[in-house]
């Protein structure tokens, strides 16, 4: 999909967030922050709740790493408020909710599952700088895990942080890094 690397184009996307009027969210608010896309196929569905909840056990965490999490489905932001107001797991979470009803981030992620007008379950994480550093998408009826999106958060911004380390497979903060070179060659 060449979509690493990407820089996220243009666009207004209609929030719903606990406590505040609905308002609009731009590619400028992310500039200068980590962000976390996490789009979901429905409203009102059955994995999309556990995985949000999941998710919003590390919207604190997250937060503290500097990262703004946006939960995107094809549903209006007044299906989101509706949920939000009627679902006791949805009631719970704080970040934003974006409305893509007309398919406008869904189309620019390239998630958009043709002829359904359903956002595939995707996670995108952005840089401060609007480029999307990591991607993750799964297949219906299996659920993210926001432990392991966290952890790869955390190594996505050490590697920024500190240009020439790489981070192993299963990295954890504090754990040791590699600086790739030419006597590494065949050696790991």
């Amino acid at each position: 999909m060449g979509i690493i690397g990407s820089t996220v184009q243009p666009f207004t996307a209609t929030a719903f967030q606990a406590g505040k009027d609905f308002f609009d969210v731009t590619e400028k608010d992310i500039e200068g922050k980590w962000s976390v896309f996490f789009f979901y196929p429905a409203d009102w569905t059955f994995v999309c709740p556990t995985e949000l909840e999941d998710m919003g056990e590390k919207y604190s965490v997250l937060q503290d790493m500097g990262v703004e999490v946006y939960g995107v489905s094809t549903d209006t932001h007044f299906s989101h408020k509706a949920w939000h107001d009627s679902s006791e797991k949805i009631g719970k979470l704080q970040f934003p909710f974006l409305g893509d009803q007309m398919h406008t981030l869904s189309n620019q992620f390239g998630v958009l599952r043709e002829g359904v007008g359903l956002a595939d379950r995707a996670t995108f994480v952005v840089d401060p700088d609007g480029v999307i550093q990591i991607m993750e998408i799964t297949c219906e009826g299996v659920g993210r895990n926001a432990n392991e999106l966290t952890r790869k958060i955390k190594a996505a911004q050490y590697v920024r942080a500190n240009p020439g380390q790489v981070c192993p497979a299963a990295w954890e903060e504090g754990s040791d890094t590699l600086a790739p070179s030419l006597d590494l060659v065949g050696k790991i």
